[in-house]
C-alpha cells in the first residue's frame, strides 16, 4: 500500500503546481528559443542532520554538492560483470545506480530520485519493494544494445522529510543487491582482484587516453574513474521542476559520455537530456558520427517543461566518439530547436 504521508505530498504538489510552473511556461517559455532560463530561486539546503541520516540509512557515506543542494550516493553494480559484444566492460561504463535527495524550492518537503541497475529478473521484486515503501516508479527501460547479462533500469521517485525518504529507500533495496551493505567490495581500477605489486596495477582511464585533446574536443574537462573516462554536462540554460524540485544534473538532469577502453579502439556510451524539439536534431547529429541510439524516453514524471532521454552507444577511435557527444551537444539550447516548433 503506498504511503499515506507521499500521497499528501503529491496532492499538495498538484494543488500548487499552477503557481510554480506558470512563471517557467509562460514567461520565458513561450519565447521563440523554447527555452526557460534558470530561475533565480535557490533551493534551501540539507542540514548537516539531514546527511547524517541519509546516509546512516544507507549505509554507505555519499557525496553533498552545495552548489546543486543535493546529497548522492553511489550504487555501483560491483557484483556483476558485463559484456558488450563479447568484450568486458567496467561496471563504471555505465552499470552503476544512484540515489539523490534535496528539497523541494519552498522547503516544506524532499524529494528523492533513483536510477536502479537490475537484471530482468530483479525488476518486478523491486517495484513491488517500492510501492510498499511509499516509493513511486518514473520509468522502466533499456540504457545499452548488446549487453550480457541483460541490464534493466528503473527509475524511482518520492516526496517527504529527507530522513524518512532514505530510511524508505533502504527498506525498498533490503532483499536486493542494490544496498550498499549487499554489494561486494569494489575491484581495483582494472577490474578483478589482484594481490599484484602496486607496479603492475592495471591502467587507469589517464594512462589509456590522451584526456586533454579529448577534453578540448568536447570543450569540458571529464572525470577518470578507474578504467573509465566521464564527462557530465547539466541543462544551465533551462530549469526543470518536478513536483516543486529544481531538476539539476546532480539529481539526473545531465548530459553524459563515458569512455572506456583505450584511446585508439575505445567504447562510448551516454544518455542526452533534450526538450522535445531537440530529439530528433540530436539523433541527427549521432547517426552522422556513427554512434548508435539505443533508447529514447523519460526519466520523470510530472517534469515541466517535459523532458526526453537519449542513451547512445559506439566503437572506435576515442577523438571521433566524444566528437559525436559534442555534435549532439551543440543541437541543444536555445535556438537550436527553433525550425522544430509546430
Amino acid at each position: 500500500m503506498t504511503d499515506p504521508n507521499f500521497q499528501f505530498s503529491r496532492r499538495r504538489w498538484l494543488r500548487t503546481t499552477a503557481l510554480a510552473t506558470v512563471p517557467v511556461l509562460l514567461g520565458p517559455w513561450a519565447a521563440p528559443a523554447g527555452v526557460a532560463p534558470r530561475a533565480a530561486a535557490k533551493t534551501p539546503p540539507l542540514r548537516a542532520a539531514d546527511i547524517n541520516a541519509i546516509e546512516a540509512a544507507l549505509g554507505k557515506k555519499g557525496s553533498y554538492v552545495e552548489a546543486q543542494a543535493t546529497h548522492t550516493t553511489a550504487l555501483p553494480r560491483n557484483d556483476l560483470k558485463v559484456s558488450i559484444k563479447g568484450e568486458a566492460v567496467p561496471i563504471s561504463f555505465g552499470f552503476g545506480g544512484w540515489v539523490a535527495i534535496k528539497h523541494t524550492l519552498d522547503g516544506t518537503t524532499a524529494m528523492l530520485m533513483s536510477d536502479t541497475v537490475l537484471l530482468q529478473e530483479e525488476v518486478a521484486p523491486l517495484m513491488d519493494a517500492a510501492h510498499a515503501n511509499g516509493l513511486e516508479i518514473g520509468a522502466v527501460h533499456n540504457h545499452f544494445f548488446y549487453e550480457e547479462p541483460r541490464i534493466v533500469y528503473m527509475h524511482l521517485h518520492g516526496m517527504g522529510t529527507p530522513a524518512e525518504l532514505a530510511r524508505k529507500f533502504a527498506a525498498t533495496l533490503k532483499n536486493s543487491r542494490l544496498l550498499p551493505a549487499n554489494q561486494p567490495a569494489p575491484a581495483p581500477a582494472g577490474g578483478a582482484a589482484t594481490t599484484a605489486p602496486p607496479s603492475a596495477a592495471p591502467a587507469t582511464a589517464k594512462e589509456q587516453f590522451e584526456l586533454p585533446a579529448l577534453d578540448k574536443v568536447v570543450g569540458a574537462t571529464g572525470v577518470v574513474n578507474g578504467p573509465t573516462y566521464k564527462y557530465t554536462i547539466g541543462r544551465a540554460d533551462l530549469q526543470v521542476l518536478m513536483m516543486n524540485t529544481d531538476m539539476t544534473a546532480a539529481m539526473g538532469l545531465n548530459s553524459w559520455a563515458a569512455l572506456a577502453g583505450q584511446q585508439a579502439h575505445a567504447h562510448i556510451a551516454g544518455d542526452i537530456a533534450m526538450l522535445e524539439p531537440e530529439v530528433n536534431p540530436v539523433i541527427r547529429a549521432l547517426r552522422a558520427h556513427g554512434l548508435e541510439v539505443v533508447a529514447v524516453h523519460n526519466h520523470m514524471l510530472f517534469d515541466q517543461p517535459r523532458m526526453v532521454f537519449l542513451h547512445y552507444y559506439g566503437r572506435g577511435p576515442a577523438a571521433q566518439l566524444v566528437a559525436g557527444f559534442r555534435a549532439a551537444l551543440d543541437q541543444l539550447g536555445p535556438g537550436q530547436s527553433e525550425h522544430m516548433k509546430h
